[in-house]
């Protein structure tokens, strides 16, 4: 053999291909550990095949998938087990039980299991006793399983032949057979080094490859140049910019191409059952196995679909109003759906159509003229309240209006970085602090103070009040909670925060995770140094947090180190203008 060889193998065939073949004989080479499974791992096992058995509207073709089965044929007829020696070495104990029920007469054959350094596991296996359990550590752990499964059946007696049934013909495991050239303690040691098991992606990327029987001199031009576009397609989604606008969380994977088969898996129909492993490995299996099947126009497919994506990408409107659906939880592939057959101006249309209905929960009003829209939009903003839990409404409204106020200008080619936003966790947070902040300790309420002084105005009203944060900073630990909390309190006073709590939208706004931890009873004037100085740098900010630090939504900036009843009206009035016009039709924009 010259290449692998790898496809799901029911469990039958793990004993013989067929009733005129020999049993299957597995071999453990000495680079692996002995069994290790505990009870609770065996248990869970029959516990997931008895649910797959039982599973609800199950389909013909469907099927339980275990872990991957990497092996290497020996000269001698063997089979030396590479990855999945656990799993292997539990089927056959399960099989075991299963001819202990029987006479002699009637069991069925079981595949053969022999370790290279314990060669009395074949005579434990016949005649397991608790004296030699006690005397190996590789036979404690088989004995231990054995009982397990014998107890587990003991409770599901009447559930045997459902089990077994469905163990023996559907549940598979996908056999990875290596090939001739390949060393099997190196890819023992890419397996299990480290535990990187074999991923959808990289089976999927074995059958594209996989050679025909009469190629097996050599790769094919077809070959080539899947390989070649298969690595231009991970490049581009190696790209933080386009995988955050098209996914919520990092990948969890090394590759991200297992993304874009998932997406092509699930737009063809395809669905798992409960817990099913490698499903879209599976469906390209499946769909390659049939007899007039070829590579090219499913990976043209693959292909087809990360070109929309990322035309999607390059669109700047589409890509502010699709990421935003995406950051709110909804699929790409629903997406797609929603694209089929239509001009990408009415495609705009119906996403923005979705947009509503996702922040508001109500249809956009048709036709969405700016006064139906502004009857809609103002209860759903005056009614947004921290205190009463609606974080993921308010949080989703603060992005949109961000997104919106980027897309408010034609001519502007500035984007929004949503790999930012969410690899830094930008979350809402209160303009004016309203918390009533407990501090701990000397030291946390010296760094409280030591933030407030540079910004209070070096005046003759203010002067006595410098003087005695000065003193408290130079000696904390001579004041105690009570001097603290008057000078906190004259603080707030100085800088217009002693006001009644607001919650409402118009006191809220986007902050990265770090001035949320450490800023988060911070005054106005010290968040606004904090975001000001971050933009500085060049570190993401948020446009619309830009703007409201700057002051730029007030209609009178009398005192830019303050956060006043004027501000938060004009910082409301602009939120609600912004999302009138995204919302508004085309004709209505500048009406």
């Amino acid at each position: 053999m010259t290449s692998p060889d790898f496809r799901p193998k029911p469990v039958h065939q793990l004993i013989r291909e067929d009733r005129q073949s020999p049993v299957n004989r597995f071999w453990i080479p000495a680079y692996q550990r002995g069994y290790r499974w505990k009870p609770e791992q065996v248990q869970q096992l029959l516990e997931d095949i008895l649910e797959f058995a039982y599973r609800k509207n199950p389909q013909n073709d469907d099927f339980y998938c275990l872990q991957p089965l990497v092996l290497k044929a020996r000269d001698n007829g063997q089979y030396e087990v590479v990855d999945g020696q656990q799993r292997l070495t539990t089927l056959l104990l399960i099989l075991r039980f299963f001819n202990q029920r029987l006479t002699e007469r009637h069991r069925a054959p079981v595949f053969e299991l022999s370790y290279e350094t314990r060669p009395h596991l074949p005579d434990f296996l016949l005649e397991p006793s608790a004296e030699q359990a006690r005397g190996n550590v590789d036979f404690f752990h088989l004995y231990q399983a054995m009982h397990s499964i014998e107890h587990w059946f003991d409770q599901h007696d009447n559930e045997v032949d459902d089990f077994k049934s469905t163990l023996l013909n559907r549940t598979k495991v996908i056999w990875y057979e290596l090939a001739a050239s390949e060393n099997p303690v190196d890819a023992f040691t890419r397996l299990n080094i480290g535990k990187i098991p074999l991923t959808d992606d990289e089976l999927i990327r074995a059958l594209f490859l996989k050679r025909n029987a009469d190629d097996a001199s050599g790769e094919t031009p077809q070959q080539l140049r899947i390989a070649h576009e298969w690595d231009q397609l991970e490049k581009a989604l190696q790209n933080d910019a386009l995988w955050y606008f098209l996914n919520e969380q990092p990948s969890t994977g090394r590759n991200r191409i297992g993304f874009l088969f998932q997406l092509v898996a699930r737009l063809e129909g395809a669905s798992a059952p409960a817990r099913q492993r490698y499903s879209v490995f599976h469906h390209y299996s499946r769909r390659l196995a049939a007899p007039d099947a070829s590579a090219q126009p499913l990976w043209q497919q693959v292909k087809n679909t990360c070109m929309l994506l990322e035309e999607w990408f390059e669109d700047r409107r589409l890509y502010h109003i699709i990421g935003f659906l995406v950051q709110q939880g909804v699929a790409v592939a629903e997406l797609f759906a929603l694209s089929q057959g239509l001009p990408k101006s009415q495609f705009e249309q119906r996403l923005r159509q979705r947009v509503f209905m996702q922040l508001t929960g109500s249809p956009l009003p048709q036709p969405a003229t700016r006064d139906a829209i502004t009857d809609a939009l103002s209860p759903f903003l005056a009614g947004l309240d921290y205190s009463q839990r609606d974080r993921s409404a308010i949080r989703a409204t603060l992005l949109l209006f961000n997104l919106a106020s980027l897309l408010q200008n034609p001519q502007s080619n500035v984007r929004f970085q949503f790999d930012s936003f969410k690899k830094e966790r930008w979350d809402i947070e209160h303009v004016r602090s309203v918390t009533a902040h407990r501090f701990n300790g000397a030291e946390e309420k010296q760094q409280w103070l030591q933030r407030c002084l540079p910004h209070l105005p070096d005046k003759t009203e203010t002067r006595p009040l410098r003087e005695a944060l000065e003193a408290f900073i130079g000696d904390p630990k001579g004041a105690d909670d009570e001097a603290f909390n008057a000078l906190h309190q004259a603080v707030l006073e100085a800088f217009g925060e002693n006001q009644e709590v607001d919650d409402s939208i118009a006191n809220l706004t986007l902050l990265d995770q770090k001035t949320n931890r450490s800023y988060k009873n911070a005054i106005f004037a010290v968040k606004r140094e904090r975001l000001l100085a971050l933009d500085q740098g060049g570190v993401f900010v948020p446009l619309c947090t830009r703007n409201l630090f700057l002051k730029c939504y007030s209609p009178d900036v009398k005192h830019l180190l303050f956060w006043g009843e004027q501000d938060r009206k004009g910082y409301a009035l602009a939120l609600l203008h912004t999302l009138i016009a995204f919302f508004a039709d085309p004709q209505e924009q500048h009406a």
